[in-house]
């Protein structure tokens, strides 16, 4: 368990830390060796194949990140102005951006108590002749519950979306996620499970998407059927842009897809040291941990605490950054935003959002944390005194 030297107590404990696996750099040197640095050369296909033994999916295509591959779902989906999609209020604000660029408004759902995942009890009244795309987030690589929101959407001809920026090897029912809407789209920022700085991929499950998704992640042109020999020379067939990362980082990244068994263990440790160990004190503070129920594997991609209050979690920050603890708050609900105003959101439309945003607090947590770092962690907490 402890990858990196003890740190002592007045050194930094960081909220995170890129992770570079053993063979990283040495399959970067790979890459400059065999003159293929630039996108779709042997690591990339390798990421791929991997990406779609692994989750079981059709196409996986590898972007410079979860916001270039949400912006391709959106160009696939034809998304038009005036059209409606559905999205959590609590998420990143590319999982609303990718949809509004191509002229789409954005309709919040308010998210769940538990699981902090888009309510899908919320869902139907929220649905419109003008909806598009459903797009769900699985948050903290917990599932969404994909059963509920699947059949509204097929009831209503709907296609899903899945943004697992979260949740990479985390399951539903027994199903991968991302393996489960129409598309899915993951991340490889340096937050993330597995990382290459930045990153991220297309997942496909429905095959009609296939061959444009990879005319649009090359610019428009036909490319990769002039490759697969299917045309004699290639050219611009329709809107596109540059989606490919450099096959430096898919490089980097496979290196870490090779030894995701191992990474996943370590951060499913980390998780539950955390978790017992917090448990009986969280009880008495009022404090609540994450939920994840039990028909769903989580991703362990964070952990973090729900405080009685946005005064108790600000001053718990404070509390543990004199102890050189980053401890941060995460996502400010969509809707309050001002552009969410812009589309005619307003304070109260989703008040469990607006309520756990005021309230969460997230533990350092990263690949390389070691015993000690997590113990001082939970010391740290532990030691906070709730006014």
């Amino acid at each position: 368990m402890d990858t990196i030297q003890d740190a002592s107590a007045t050194e930094l404990i960081e909220f995170n830390r890129p992770y570079a696996a053993k063979n990283s750099f040495a399959y970067m040197q790979i890459a400059v060796d065999n003159s293929h640095t630039c996108g779709d050369g042997s690591f990339t296909k390798r990421c791929q194949g991997f990406l779609e033994q692994e989750i079981g999916v059709a196409r996986a295509l590898l972007t410079t990140s979860c916001t270039d591959a949400l912006e391709m779902a959106a160009v696939l989906l034809n998304i038009q102005p005036g059209d409606e999609v559905i999205l959590p209020s609590f998420t990143f604000v590319s999982t609303a951006n990718a949809f509004v660029l191509r002229g789409a408004k954005p309709v919040f759902c308010d998210v769940k108590p538990d699981t902090l995942n888009l309510d899908e009890k919320c869902l139907e009244d929220l649905i419109s002749g003008q909806t598009k795309a459903i797009v769900p987030v699985h948050y903290a690589g917990v599932a969404c519950e994909m059963d509920h929101i699947m059949s509204v959407a097929n009831r209503n001809g709907i296609p899903v979306v899945e943004d697992n920026a979260h949740g990479l090897f985390g399951k539903y029912k027994g199903r991968n996620l991302g393996a489960i809407g129409a598309m899915a789209t993951q991340s490889f920022h340096e937050t993330k499970n597995f990382n290459c700085g930045e990153g991220g991929a297309l997942l496909i499950n429905d095959e009609d998407f296939t061959e444009r998704a990879e005319i649009i992640r090359e610019k428009g042109t036909n490319r990769n059927r002039f490759f697969r020999g299917l045309v004699d020379k290639y050219t611009w067939v329709d809107i596109g842009s540059s989606h490919l990362p450099s096959d430096l980082l898919a490089a980097y990244l496979y290196a870490q897809f090779e030894t995701f068994h191992e990474i996943q263990a370590i951060r499913e440790y980390s998780w539950n040291v955390y978790d017992n160990s917090l448990r009986e004190w969280a009880v008495e503070c009022g404090v609540e941990q994450p939920h994840v129920p039990m028909h769903c594997e989580q991703a362990y991609h964070m952990y973090y605490l729900l405080m009685p209050s946005l005064d108790a979690r600000q001053d718990l920050i404070k509390h543990l950054k004199c102890l050189r603890i980053t401890s941060p708050f995460h996502y400010l609900p969509l809707h309050l935003s001002s552009m969410g105003a812009k589309f005619g959101s307003r304070a109260g439309d989703c008040p469990v959002a607006e309520s756990i945003s005021d309230r969460i607090i997230r533990l350092p947590f990263y690949n390389s944390i070691t015993k000690s770092e997590i113990n001082r962690v939970i010391d740290g907490v532990m030691s906070f005194e709730i006014g």
